[in-house]
């Protein structure tokens, strides 16, 4: 079974950067998984798909699958652009977009 070593992105719902900076092991699914017909609830018999580890740098992640034997996938995070906007700009006189209200 095949681990992926990623950094996870942030949610929609946060800001900064608080819960991305560090690098999760986890594997990828054997079996898919299966609902129940009688309560709907999905289940699987893959146990190695609740194992989460983290680490703080990619190097002991990938350190840690080595040493143990586990094959791996580095899936490098993309980083985002950003663009620096001053409050000012939605006043100025030269606006590219007009004023709509």
């Amino acid at each position: 079974m095949v681990a992926r070593i990623y950094r996870p992105a942030r949610t929609a719902m946060q800001s900064g950067k608080s819960q991305s900076v560090e690098w999760l092991l986890m594997y990828e699914p054997e079996e898919p998984k299966t609902i129940d017909p009688l309560m709907g609830y999905t289940s699987s018999g893959d146990m190695k798909a609740q194992i989460r580890l983290s680490f703080e740098t990619k190097e002991e992640a990938v350190e840690y699958a080595e040493r143990n034997g586990i094959p791996y996938r580095i899936e490098e995070p993309k980083e985002a652009k950003r663009r620096r906007v001053s409050y000012s700009d939605n006043f100025r006189y030269d606006r590219r977009q007009p004023w709509t209200h």
